[in-house]
Order: structure tokens, then sequence, then C-alpha cells
């Protein structure tokens, strides 16, 4: 889960981490008040679950409390890069003396952490990567030992930070550990005029995998932007994720769905630029109920116009899959109403293939390979988006 950046202060106030938090508002009326409370000049910051917000106009100087309100009206509602902006951050304008980059992330090749850090902060670090990349300082981090004293010294020497900024890596280290964090990201870590550092900004993603441990993080769901059938999906234990194409997508393992996302693009491309609309990875059951869910997120989605269904049968075998699709379809009745193109293979396969014959549905079609099925499921889609 991403957090927006005052969420991300937020949770850098609960570690130490030194942060002005500022004031969220949602409506423009509230800016005036807001600003003032916080000094009169202002930065109104648009929280997107996105980069680029400067760019795109989202970040802006007000120096009055009049101009906050005119501000926050400008960039509230606004589009950035397909997100809304249903909220602004009005933050105190600070006296920056120098712009840092930081991060932690997981760095699953060499199945370790990772500190990225540079004196180049305030533009995005890909930018400085290609333009200057020896301003850039990699140090990696034992799992088993962590960013003690010793590291942080490490770590502060390679960047070339300022003497005293340990304390600052330590505290971050802190919420990326005790968060169960992917990435905690600071751009720009800033010395202030006093000779101070402050986290300017914050981007954290948190592994879902680990909310047990973190109830509290629930409160940190943004339901007014998230997507529909993300969250309806999310709601019936479906691991799923939007996107942008035609081809509805169903199999188990990521591992596969994954693999299938790029064969259906690649067979696309032979019918107009065909892309897959979501992944979806059902995993080891396939059960009716399970499939019905599956399709019936999938089949809710206007934007497709056919469903590639690919499983390999292993603990569950291609039989019991293939009951699974023909009680859904039963279960979905007039909802299920787009073609399906069915690929099995694995455990039970010539089973599954004969219950899929006999139930002779008109929607479904079997075929045997993966390239041809996904073909086929362009190729439908295609056509129907045509007519």
């Amino acid at each position: 889960m991403d957090l927006m950046e005052y969420q991300a202060k937020e949770l850098f106030a609960r570690h130490g981490v030194p942060v002005t938090l500022g004031r969220v508002i949602d409506d423009p009326a509230d800016a005036a008040a807001a600003a003032a409370e916080l000094g009169g000049r202002v930065v109104v910051k648009a929280q997107v679950k996105t980069g680029g917000r400067g760019k795109a106009g989202g970040v802006k100087l007000a120096a009055t409390p009049d101009e906050a309100v005119a501000t926050a009206g400008e960039i509230l509602g606004m589009d950035i890069k397909g997100h809304t902006v249903h909220r602004v951050l009005l933050a105190p304008a600070a006296d920056i003396a120098e712009e840092y980059y930081f991060s932690f992330l997981i760095d699953r090749a060499n199945r370790n952490y990772l500190c990225i850090a540079s004196t180049e902060g305030g533009v995005e670090i890909e930018e400085v990567a290609h333009t200057n990349p020896d301003a850039i300082a990699k140090v990696a981090i034992d799992p088993a030992v962590g960013v003690d004293d010793a590291k942080a010294a490490e770590i502060v020497a390679a960047a070339g930070f300022p003497v005293g900024a340990e304390h600052v890596v330590r505290k971050l280290w802190d919420a990326f550990i005790a968060e169960d964090a992917s990435l905690v990201e600071v751009n720009p870590l800033v010395k202030l005029a006093d000779g101070t550092l402050e986290a300017l900004d914050g981007k954290v993603t948190l592994d879902e995998n680990a909310a047990y441990r973190h109830p509290d993080h629930a409160s940190f769901e943004d339901k007014a932007s998230a997507d529909p059938l993300e969250a309806a999906a999310q709601e019936k234990g479906l691991n799923y994720v939007k996107l942008d194409g035609s081809v509805g997508i169903i199999g188990n393992g990521a591992g596969l769905v994954m693999s299938t996302l790029d064969v259906v693009a690649y067979a696309g491309e032979a019918h107009g630029g065909v892309k897959p609309a979501n992944f979806l990875d059902i995993g080891g059951g396939a059960s009716a109920e399970v499939m019905a869910n599956g399709l019936g997120i999938i089949l809710s989605d206007a934007q497709v116009k056919s469903v590639f269904v690919n499983v390999f049968g292993g603990i569950t075998a291609c039989d019991a899959v293939s009951n699974g699709i023909v009680q859904a379809l039963e279960l979905l009745g007039d909802q299920a109403d787009k073609p399906l193109v069915v690929r099995l293979d694995g455990n039970n396969v010539d089973e599954g293939r004969k219950i899929l014959a006999r139930a002779n549905h008109p929607l479904v079609t079997v075929v045997d390979t993966m390239d041809g099925a996904a073909a086929r499921a362009a190729e439908l889609a295609a056509v129907a988006a045509q007519n």
C-alpha cells in the first residue's frame, strides 16, 4: 500500500523523524485559516499517489492566506497522471539551504536491504542517475544487522551528508523496519538555514502481507480514490490489479499470470494493440465461488471485451477448475455476457477439457496452447471493440 505524502509524514513523526505535518484540506474555503495558522506563506501540495506533482502544477507556493485559497482551488480536482486530487497539504514555506535524496528499500535480487542517497535532491532520482550517476551512493544493509551507529555513519559518509545526519538516518530506518515498509523515500531531505535537517516530503510503501501486524495501517487506506473494482476484489480476497486493456485475465499463480499478461500484450499487437485489462491470481483454489467472484469482477469492467482463463492444474486439478468455470457461469447467469477463452494444462487436463466440452457453453472456447489462446482472446476483444 502506497501512502500519500501527509500520511508518510504522520508515520515519520511516530518514529522521531523531523517533519512538519502541516494541514490537510479538501475544500479551498479552509485554506485561508490553515495558511494563517501556518504563518501565512505556505506551499500547497496535491496529495496523490504518483510522482511528478510539481511538473504537473500540483505543488505551488502561496504568499498569503488569500492566495492559498485560490491555489488550493486550482489544484483540487486536478488530474495528475490519471489521479484526481481530492485533498491538498498546506505546509509552511521552508528556508532551504541544501536538498538531499534518501531512501531505504528491499533489494530482492541480493536478498538484503539497500540505502540509496544523494546530495542532489529535489529532483527525480532517475534523472540524477542519468545526468550524474557519481552523485548517487548505494549502501547494502545486512538484514541480520540492520542500521546501527556504524552503518549510519557509513551511509552519511558515502552520501556526503553533513555531520549529524546519522540521527535522521537511524530514525528513518526505525520507521522502515517497525512499519514493515518495502520503501521509505525522502525527496527532498533538506538542510534548513539554521543547520537542522527535515524530511520535507515523504513516500512510503507498506507491505500488505504484514497488515495483520499493523491494524492501524487500515486508517491509511484512501477509499475515496480507490478503484471500485480493486476494492470489490479486496473484499472477496482476490489478488486483483486493474490495468488499461480489454482482455480480462484469470490465472492461478502470480508467475503464470505475469507470463499471461506478456503473451496477451504480444498477441494483441496483431489486433490493433489489444492489451490485458487486469492482473487476477486466484491462487491454488479454483472453486465455483472463487471463479465466480473473479469472473464477476472482470465482467463488471466495461473495458473488458473478452476473458482469458489460463490455468495450470497442480494441487487443484484441471477437472476441478473446469467444474468451477461451469458452475461459475451458472451462478453468474446473464452477468456472463463476454466470450471466455480457456487454456488448461497439467494435472487431469484431458478430463478438464471433456467437462468443458460436455457443458458446451456458447461463451466458452477451449484452446490447447497458451499462445493460441492469447491470440484468440485478443482477436475476440478486437472484434467486440469494433461492434
